[in-house]
This record gives structure tokens, sequence and C-alpha cells, in this order.
């Protein structure tokens, strides 16, 4: 409410203003602006230097001068500059040969996913990390949080984390942490407390009943648990207690976790874990007006630490519900449809889905304010889904880091790594090399990598230039070298055929095509229609990335062309990213 109000009333200073003719105004610039996580129960070039924080994103755009018509651009976020790499820190890399990988291994092995140097590309390229969580946590997983201001003791030190931040900034790389609000572990000290003594001070952070309410979750899950004391509500399981939000002191509590990893431990933002169970109403509990009420006070709360802080939070839900979280409450959100949508579609071979979700998208979001993705560690792996064929898997990078939004890359998933259900075998270690325990450690894993590690790992793609890993790499090299890949907006254009995908991304200075041919046979019958477009007179098309040598497009008076072919047969799973100048 507070962002509406403040532009209503922009807008009638700025009217005012242009009405009595008074000297140009200046404002600061803005930003252009499901299934629980880990529940047992399942249901520029080439990296932007980082800058410090110096306007507030929330705030009104700039007002260059009110006595002209000609509209303000507007920077977008550095997030929208960036490709997000998913890091489940046990299983990077370990650094002293226990098993479990580490704050240490993941410094030591920083140069894989950016060296810092822009002149080189035997790196991933990446310049953002999104750690799962690493806080004091009795699990594995570490969804199940015991200490908000301290690193576990399987990771390192909190001084060790402060290295890292200091390390990725050096390389252009801004790190996330998982932040988990809805619920502590139930051996957190203040959950111990409550259970234990029904007048307890931290009874109250939890939610209580002396009698079970008797309805289930949202997945069909039991929901209550049962204690000597009352009944405890935790919509994931037992050992997940949810927090009460309805009081505030344990506002107060999360408030100044939040401020803590930020303006202590250097922290870039947050991954926000299953915010729509945040405030549960008797059995609707999700989704409720009083989340989104918590969400925009914790706005004010990390943009008030880091004005640059960015949070994207995990909505599992359709496109429609999703989009009320992103602008005053969170800055992104995850796009679960349309990484199904991608998925369903190369694994199909037809088009429909996709177009549907992406235009979707386009239409709902604020321009490019949500997560792109695959999977990630809750979902089967993406080369498990699409049945461990590298031209679908290639297919879906293409698609994946020429799209609109802040795209994320599940960690292994740039080599082909696979793994299903149970949740272990989707977080099994990174596969480095075809040593023992795939390079990995020097110990005995704490989970066996996948057994296919001496065929599929990082050291053999990386010197073969027609590996996924080596595409992978060129895409996102790519994407940081074009602005339109980035922050461009995105046209749809026709292709006349169920089988072929096409798109315009186009800023002022850059144009780029990109086309793909999803079917497992050459499809020859095709032609790109866009019916009014960006395109000035006579265009050159230069090929980027895939298919080669792409004719060049007649352009009609309205910006766009009908017919085009770039190439007279698109070969079985192809595809182009074709720059027109």
């Amino acid at each position: 409410m507070k962002a509406r109000l403040f532009a209503a009333l922009l807008t009638i200073t700025i009217l005012t203003l242009l009405g009595c003719q008074s000297q140009p105004g200046q404002e600061t610039s803005a930003t252009a602006v499901g299934v629980p996580s880990d529940a047992p129960v399942e249901p520029e070039s080439p990296v932007a230097p980082l800058a410090a924080p110096t306007e507030d994103p929330t705030a009104a755009p700039a007002v260059e001068s009110v006595s002209t018509n000609e509209p303000v651009a507007v920077a977008a976020p550095w997030w929208n500059d960036a490709v997000f790499y998913e890091v489940f820190l046990r299983s990077y890399y370990d650094s002293d040969g226990d098993g479990v990988g580490d704050i240490n291994g993941l410094i030591e092995r920083l140069d894989y996913l950016n060296d810092g140097d822009p002149a080189t590309t035997d790196d991933l390229g990446i310049s953002g990390i999104w750690l799962m969580p690493v806080m004091q946590s009795p699990s594995y997983h570490g969804y199940d949080v015991v200490d908000y201001y301290q690193i576990d003791d399987e990771f390192g030190s909190n001084e060790d984390f402060k290295r890292l931040i200091d390390e990725a900034h050096k390389r252009g790389i801004r790190v996330i942490v998982d932040l988990v609000l809805n619920h502590t572990s139930s051996q957190h000290p203040w959950f111990e407390s409550a259970a234990a003594d029904p007048n307890s001070a931290y009874r109250d952070y939890y939610v209580w009943e002396e009698e079970n309410p008797g309805y289930r979750g949202p997945w069909g899950q039991q929901v209550w648990h049962e204690t000597p004391t009352g009944y405890y509500y935790g919509v994931f399981w037992d050992g997940m207690p949810d927090l009460n939000y309805r009081n505030e002191a344990v506002t107060e509590e999360m408030h100044a976790a939040t401020r803590y990893w930020l303006e202590e431990m250097g922290a870039d933002g947050f991954r926000l874990d299953a915010v729509k169970y945040l405030v549960a109403n008797d059995e609707r509990q999700e989704g409720q007006p009083e989340t989104h009420e918590w969400l925009e006070g914790f706005n004010d709360v990390y943009k008030g630490a880091n004005p640059d802080a960015f949070a994207i939070g995990e909505i599992w839900s359709p496109t429609l519900e999703v989009v009320k979280y992103v602008g005053e409450e969170l800055d992104a959100a995850f796009e679960f449809d349309l990484a199904e949508a991608i998925l369903a579609s190369v694994n199909s071979g037809r088009v429909d889905a996709l177009t549907r979700a992406q235009k979707s998208v386009i239409e709902k979001y604020p321009p490019g304010q949500y997560g792109v993705f695959l999977t990630n560690h809750d979902q089967n792996r993406v080369m498990s889904q699409l049945l461990d064929s590298e031209e679908k898997a290639k297919l879906a990078a293409t698609l994946l880091l020429t799209a609109p939004g802040v795209p994320f890359i599940y960690y292994g998933e740039e080599i082909g790594q696979t793994g299903s259900k149970p949740d272990e075998d989707i977080r099994r270690p990174l596969q480095w090399d075809n040593s023992a325990n795939a390079g990995f450690s020097r110990g005995q894993p704490w989970r066996d990598p996948v057994e296919d590690y001496p065929q599929k790992n990082i050291a053999d793609q990386s010197t073969d230039p027609d590996s996924l890993l080596s595409h992978y790499r060129s895409l996102i090299h790519l994407r940081n070298e074009q602005e339109a890949l980035r922050t461009g907006e995105w046209l749809a254009v026709e292709t006349n055929s169920s089988n072929v995908y096409a798109f315009l991304r186009h800023t002022d200075g850059e144009k780029i095509l990109v086309l793909a041919n999803l079917k497992r046979d050459a499809v020859d019958a095709y032609g790109l229609d866009l019916a009014e477009g960006p395109l000035i007179g006579q265009e050159t098309a230069v090929s980027l990335n895939g298919l080669t040598d792409p004719a060049t497009p007649t352009i009609n008076g309205a910006g766009g062309f009908a017919g085009y072919k770039p190439f007279e047969s698109l070969p079985p799973q192809s595809s182009s990213i074709i720059l027109l100048e």
C-alpha cells in the first residue's frame, strides 16, 4: 500500500509542477519491479561489477525533468543481470575429507563458477549463488533451524562464511542464503521450552491447542502434533513446528535475524522458503491476507538493512497466486508453472505448453521479476525427467538462459547429473572428475555419488566443446554479454508449426531472435511471422549460438517480418540465437 500511495502522490506532484511551470525536480531512482521444501511427506560483460547500495529500490522512478514528455529510463535491478547457481553445500566440495561439503570447499572451487576474469571463458560465468540452508540444524538438509545466528558446525564457522562473501564479491558473485521463516526445528531452544511448560515465555512463539482441531494439511498430511502439554501446529512435519506470527515478539526475533545476515554476515539477500504458509487461519493454511501483510513489513526490514538486497520467494502455486507476492512484498518469486512448461514442451516436442506459460508470465509479472528455472532440490533432476537425452537437455538449457527473468541453475544440472526421489538422491555429491568419490571428497561421502560419474563429470566435459557443460558455459557467457538476453523485452514470434518455438528479445541497442525446433525430426515447413516489432530497415542476421549462417529477414513497415526462414531446414532438436543488426 505504501508504494502505491507514494506513486500516486508523486504523480500528483509532477502534474502540479507541470501546470505551474516550476523548476525540474529530482527523485531517487527505483528498481523495476508449494509443496514444502523438505517435508518427509511429499505431496555489461560478462559480470556486472558489485556496487555499494546507494538508492532505495522501492522508491519512485527518477524524474529527470518535468518540462519534457520523454519517458525516463529506469535501470533494471542487479539480479536481472545475474545468473544464479543453487548450491547444496553438503554436496558441492569437501575440503577436509570428512565426507561433507563445506564453506572452504566452496571457496576452493569458486573459480569453476566464476574466476573473476571477464577475458576467460573456461569458468561457468555465473554471477549469483543461492546457498541452501547453512544455519545450525540437526538434519542433513538444514530446513529445521536451531540457531539463526550460527553457521552449521559441519560447514564451518561464521568467519568462514564472511570469507566466502569476500571471495565471491572479488569475482563479481553475489550470495543469497536460504532463510527459513515459517518454522524452526523441534530441537530449537524456543520450542523445547514451549513444549515442556505451558507457562513458558516461548509458548506463544508457536501455535498451540489443548485439543486436536482435527483438520489435515493442504496435501492431506497430519498438521497437529501431540505432546504431553497440548497439540502444536506444523504444516510440514512434527520436526518443524510453525512459528506464530500473530505474536509480535516472533516477528521481532526474525527481523533481527534478517538484519544480522545482511548487516553482520554480508549476505546479498535471501531465498525465502515456503512463504505462503507463514500465517494459517484455521483450515485455510496458505496465502492468507495476514501473510501478505507480514511480508510487506518484512520488505521494509530487509530493504532498510540493505536497499540493494534481493529477496526471492518459494510459492509453489499457479502463476496467478505467485504474482501476489511480488512487488511490495518480495522482489521476485520462482515461476513453477513456467518451469514445468519448459520441460513438458521439450519432452513432447510441442510448443503449446511453453507458449501459453511464457505469455501468461509476461502478462502477469512486473518485467523480469521472477525466477526462471528447470528443477530444484525438491524435484527429480532435469536429466532424469528428460530420460538422459543430451539433445533435450541442451534445448532446455537454451530456453532457460535466453528467457526473461532471473535464471537459476541447480548444481550438477550443467553436466546432466541425474537423480530421482527420495530427496537424498537428488542432492548427491557434485561429480568433479572420474577419480574415487567423483573427486568430491578424500573420505567417505555423506551420500555416494551417482554411479555414472566416471562417464559424466566436470573434468571430462570441460575439454569437450560439444558437451552439455560447454553448452551451458557458452549460453551463460552469451547472456552476460548481450543486454537483450538479460533485460530485453520479450515478443512472441509466430512459427506456423506446433514444433517450432521462436521469440524476440530486444532493447534500444540490441535485437535477438531465438529459434528452436523441439521435434526429434527435421522441420522444413515453417515460417516466422512478427506483425509488428522494433526492427528498422535492412537488418543483417548473425548467429551467436547454434545453427550458423542464417538468412537475412525482410523488414516490413511496422518493424516486423512475414514468412521469414532463417534456415531452409531446422535439424532435429536444434536451436539458434540470432543477432539482428
